[in-house]
């Protein structure tokens, strides 16, 4: 026998890593949302995972409509009006959301009114506003429930028909209590920021709600992680020059920077 066979090239095993499932599912949307797709092959080898742990992390995300799957491969889902569900969005960007929160709330005053939008980063932004003297008004069930406690903060929530899943607060009776009052600061989360079209959002109620917030406030701060930026969702809430700063965090590209500071609104980094 040829002594050779016992040295034929074996296919190179992933290094494994440990890595939570939070983390793999975060690191699985960055990259079908950046190249478009992926092989489950090639996230198995990325994580250092197997791929049937793969598979199980992808059938999920396919149910919540998060990416689709072909021919073994994810695939990012191209719809601007569809919405991710909460607990996926939460998921993603946990640290950028962290840093864009303590700057938002750096640039609120105490004893301001401010209406502060939902969403995971509007959650993430609720937590730094806990120990503050504000009057906050939301229309989102989640960032109510966790300001609900806070002893200085003066809370209202908008009333108005709730939007299952998202939580958030919609239709005539919101749309009132906001127009019944004038606000110092409007802290908008988005779905989408463009520089050409502007802030958009996947649900059309909520993008009325965001337009009469916009109307009824002296500022307007945007918050949105570099994900957002050139994304364009179902429904528009306003132009650039309708904003007085967009907070983003260090990922977002120069070039980004650039055109939020030419479309008229100030920049400000979260470091």
């Amino acid at each position: 026998m040829d002594r050779r066979l016992g040295h034929l090239p074996t296919r190179k095993r992933a290094k494994v890593v440990d890595v939570r499932p939070a983390e793999r599912i975060q690191i699985i949307l960055d990259r079908v949302e950046r190249e478009g797709d992926a092989s489950i092959a090639d996230l198995a080898e990325q994580l250092g995972v197997s791929e049937m742990t793969v598979r199980r992390d992808l059938d999920r995300l396919e149910r919540e409509g998060a990416l689709r799957r072909a021919h073994g491969r994810a695939i990012k889902g191209v719809s601007g009006s569809y919405e991710p569900p909460f607990a996926v969005r939460a998921e993603r960007q946990v640290a950028e959301k962290l840093l864009i929160a303590r700057e938002v709330a750096g640039l609120l005053a105490d004893r301001e009114t401010v209406i502060l939008d939902g969403g995971s980063t509007g959650v993430a932004i609720a937590r730094e506003l806990r120990d503050r003297e504000l009057t906050v008004c939301t229309p989102s069930l989640r960032v109510a429930d966790v300001l609900r406690q806070a002893l200085n903060i003066r809370l209202m929530i908008t009333g108005g028909i709730m939007r299952r899943g998202e939580e958030s607060l919609v239709g005539p009776s919101a749309v009132a209590t906001l127009e019944g009052h004038r606000f110092d600061s409007y802290v908008m989360t988005v779905s989408g920021l463009d520089p050409q079209a502007g802030c958009t959002e996947w649900n059309v109620d909520d993008a009325i709600i965001k337009r009469v917030a916009l109307q009824v406030s002296t500022r307007c701060i945007v918050a949105a992680d570099s994900t957002k930026f050139g994304s364009t969702a179902f429904a528009r809430v306003c132009g650039l020059d309708a904003v007085s700063m967009v907070v983003s965090d260090g990922s977002l590209s120069e070039g980004y920077r650039e055109r939020i500071t030419l479309a008229g609104a100030a920049m400000r980094i979260a470091a």
